[in-house]
């Protein structure tokens, strides 16, 4: 199949860099200084990053009419005389090839997840397979997956769409945690620097990015109320909009009120910003799930400026419009809290309990020079790791449906037509997942305050 040849050729690739060794030797050459913590995650994220491409080239456009082309290859194709075609290329390619990839994934993540529970340092005989072994992990990987494609059709996707949904909620969760830490380690780095000198531009650069967040998150609550709500309809959309709307205010005015300056003086109006802006951006992909094609007009009928109660064209059963505007700003979104999830380095201490990671455990030192001359990754977590092995494999896991559900435009499969639908759970899902996310921002700016013996630094 065409992502056995993928996957085979990355082997060739990646065993020339040490994939058959240990984190410490592996990319040695690329980044010598990385701390094996480090290096371990990424490369982890790499698997899942690979999932992923594999995923987006089964689902674009025409693949199973190019595959259909391979002589003796799809059943229903191109024939060789004396050979019979052996796959079914309408399950290898589309949304049935994307939930059972994710599948595979999440399967392979949940594994070293319960494998890695309560390893507390490098010196743990788990720690070993964690940080090393890649090529037979990557063997694994590769053997569900192909298990798989092998699974029958029957309820599979219609009970794996539900695991989807509630994966995708935690995830989306997980995402606006890595958010408030990133703007968090941002705010508490631009202001650092502006204090050491050249004060101007630092704040002028956090003023600009601050102003430039809200001023999006405004004009995205604008363009809803025009496109996204009709004056005796689509009732929901306008409570969602003004909801968050409303919250993302609250957020921004308890961010600098007096108090929590006092308790937290790197709190400010650059997270809220950039949280109020993610708001949006699930409020907007929530929306798009709505079934009520009057509520939830098409990114082409808005650029073509069709009206919404012209009829507008759906995909033919099966097939998913996997491009559409929001799940790309989903995969750039995800693809940035994946690297930031495995680089991090924190110093807020409330993200790094709920995360399960510890204080400043990212970045790398001084790489050490082995025996043969080779600079290798420092391991750094001989007196106790630096991140949960098993939760960062359950970040991975719930990354794997949140990509599964992206990809396919949170549609829900429907057994009787093989047609993909639109579903007003999804849409609930994404909505409250963003009101969870903003009720935990907000408890990170209260909490100092209201329990104040308490050390939340």
């Amino acid at each position: 199949m065409l992502w056995v040849d993928i996957a085979l050729w990355l082997v060739s690739e990646l065993e020339a860099s040490c994939l058959c060794g240990s984190a410490p030797c592996l990319l040695c050459g690329c980044c010598p200084s990385s701390r094996n913590s480090t290096v371990t995650r990424l490369v982890f994220s790499f698997f899942l990053l690979l999932g992923t491409l594999v995923s987006v080239i089964m689902i674009l456009p025409g693949m199973e009419a190019q595959l259909q082309k391979i002589p003796g290859f799809c059943q229903g194709g191109s024939t060789i005389p004396g050979m019979e075609n052996q796959f079914n290329c309408d399950v290898i390619v589309g949304y049935k090839s994307v939930y059972r990839m994710c599948f595979a994934m999440t399967c392979f993540f949940f594994l070293f997840s319960a494998i890695m529970v309560r390893v507390q340092s490098s010196k743990d005989p788990r720690a070993a397979i964690q940080n090393g072994f890649w090529f037979f992990k990557f063997l694994i990987l590769v053997g569900i997956t192909v298990g798989a494609f092998f699974i029958p059709d029957g309820t599979f996707h219609t009970v794996w769409f539900y695991f989807g949904v509630v994966g995708s909620f935690i995830f989306i969760v997980i995402q606006l945690i890595l958010l408030i830490d990133f703007a968090h380690s941002w705010n508490k780095i631009w202001v650092g620097n502006a204090e050491e000198g050249n004060s101007k531009c630092w704040f002028a650069g956090l003023l600009s990015f601050t102003f430039l967040h809200y001023a999006l998150a405004f004009t995205s609550v604008v363009l809803f109320y025009i496109y996204y709500t009709q004056p005796k309809d689509c009732t929901e959309h306008k409570v969602f909009i003004s909801l968050n709307l409303i919250f993302s205010v609250i957020i921004s005015i308890v961010s600098i009120l007096p108090k929590v300056q006092e308790a937290q003086p790197q709190s400010g109006l650059l997270q809220a910003s950039l949280i109020s802006l993610y708001t949006m951006y699930v409020t907007w992909s929530a929306m798009t799930n709505n079934p009520n094609r009057k509520c939830n007009p098409s990114l082409l009928s808005l650029v073509s400026n069709v009206s919404s109660s012209d009829p507008i064209p759906t995909s033919a059963p099966g097939q998913v419009q996997w491009w559409d505007a929001q799940s790309i700003v989903g995969l750039v979104i995800f693809l940035f809290c994946t690297l930031y999830a495995s680089i991090r380095s924190s110093s807020n201490t409330q993200v790094n309990k709920l995360m399960q990671t510890e204080e400043g455990g990212g970045y790398g030192g001084e790489g050490e020079v082995g025996e043969d001359g080779v600079r290798r990754a420092v391991d750094n977590e001989e007196e106790g790791v630096t991140y949960s092995y098993s939760f960062f494999h359950f970040h991975l896991c719930l990354a794997s449906l949140y990509i599964m559900m992206t990809l396919t435009n949170w549609y829900q499969p429907d057994t009787t037509t093989q047609a993909m639908q639109s579903s007003m759970p999804a849409v609930w899902v994404k909505i409250s997942s963003s009101w969870l996310g903003l009720g935990l921002y907000l408890w990170t700016l209260l909490a100092p305050v209201m329990f104040p013996d308490r050390d939340f630094s």
